[in-house]
């Protein structure tokens, strides 16, 4: 990835310990199995479903437990293959967590975790079902050209979604509370009106009840943007600190990255319908998945195969993309404030109390990682400051 004035970064600079990179690597080390592995099985159990009859047979099944007719085998089916990608995923993500506990990153108890995972679950299906059911109505008005109303109201969907966010999901797992008036609050709201960024309030995120990871962001679109910080780094960083990292998060607003990912969102969900009406009108794949045509419900399992395996596919293009956003949101950070030496005292900072791989092995970056290194960004950071001097 480029830095910001297109100088090759120094990463010979010691910023990091020997033992600090050591520390990162494990970390990323016992993770990885438990991370490729969740998805590796997720996807295979997925295409297992959807490109073998094993999946039309299950639709049939459960859809007769409730009465066999078209809806009962439509909503059945989709929360089956819902149910059954969750619980497959729960062994990964237990032993996620707790490789993340031995390194102190985890503050919430197993009870805590599963509520987590049931929440997860419900907001999954009170979301899956209704796009399911009313994806096969159109399926039923036209086996051919259901994907074109369809299209237009996955794009839509997902616009909806992205204003909604932080209305509804985001309190289903945290609590919000106003941050005290005080010195920061003040320097955070001067910071947003120096970059002529309008938000609504300064919110406090109770993040310490599950991690002691550090994050902020900024939230919505329009009314409903926010600045909000999680109380772990309030509690560990310095006040400065937290305003590089709201400069960097006011720098995705400025760039209208939330605006533009979601159109690009809404964009994207409307191609891979279109891509989904043209895989379920071949006629090999929909023998293959045991199914008629797209208005038979056994097609479902072959509608999510073919959605998970597009995902796949497309999550290192995904990733490259935010890089480059994050990467000119760390400029603007440092062009807002002026402050590199604050930036790279931030940047550690998140590194350590993280425990992030400062300098993972370039294939896993190019595959999954959403950020720059904090090798990368501190480099980049350094030589903006030579080139402002």
């Amino acid at each position: 990835m480029e830095t910001s004035t297109g100088t090759a970064p120094d990463f010979t600079a010691p910023d990091f310990t020997p033992a600090e990179r050591a520390r990162g690597r494990a970390l990323r080390r016992e993770q990885l199995p438990w991370a490729l592995g969740g998805r590796a099985l997720g996807l295979a159990l997925t295409l297992l479903l959807g490109l073998t009859p094993v999946g039309a047979g299950l639709v049939t099944a459960v859809g007769g437990w409730f009465g066999g007719s078209r809806s009962a085998e439509v909503l059945a089916g989709a929360a089956a293959l819902v149910l059954l990608g969750q619980a497959a995923q729960l062994p990964f993500g237990a032993g996620a967590r707790t490789v993340r506990a031995r390194y102190g990153l985890v503050t919430q108890g197993w009870g805590g975790w599963a509520v987590d995972a049931l929440r997860g679950l419900a907001l999954t299906l009170a979301l899956a079902l209704p796009v399911v059911f009313g994806l096969y109505a159109l399926t039923a008005w036209s086996p051919d050209r259901w994907w074109i109303p369809a299209a237009g109201a996955a794009a839509l969907l997902t616009a909806a979604l992205s204003f909604l966010f932080p209305l509804v999901v985001e309190p289903v797992f945290n609590r919000f509370t106003p941050m005290p008036d005080g010195p920061l609050r003040e320097a955070l709201l001067a910071l947003a009106e120096r970059d002529r960024v309008r938000v609504r309030d300064v919110l406090v995120a109770d993040a310490s009840r599950r991690t002691t990871a550090l994050n902020a962001y900024v939230s919505g679109l329009g009314a409903t943007r926010r600045i909000v910080a999680y109380d772990t780094l309030l509690a560990a960083a310095e006040p400065r600190e937290v305003e590089l990292v709201v400069a960097h998060e006011l720098g995705h607003v400025k760039h209208r990255d939330v605006l533009t990912g979601t159109v690009l969102g809404a964009v994207g969900a409307a191609a891979v319908v279109c891509v989904l009406g043209l895989l379920t009108g071949w006629g090999p794949l929909l023998s293959a998945a045991g199914a008629t045509d797209a208005a038979d419900p056994r097609s479902l399992p072959l509608l999510a195969a073919c959605a998970a395996l597009l995902g796949a596919l497309s999550g290192p293009v995904q990733c490259a993309v935010s890089r480059r956003v994050e990467a000119r949101a760390d400029r603007h950070a440092l062009e807002l404030t002026s402050d590199a030496e604050q930036f790279i005292a931030m940047q550690r900072r998140l590194a350590l109390v993280n425990v992030s791989d400062v300098d993972p092995p370039r294939v896993l970056e190019l595959l999954f990682a959403t950020h720059p290194s904090a090798t990368r960004r501190i480099a980049a950071a350094r030589a903006w400051q030579a080139s402002a001097r």
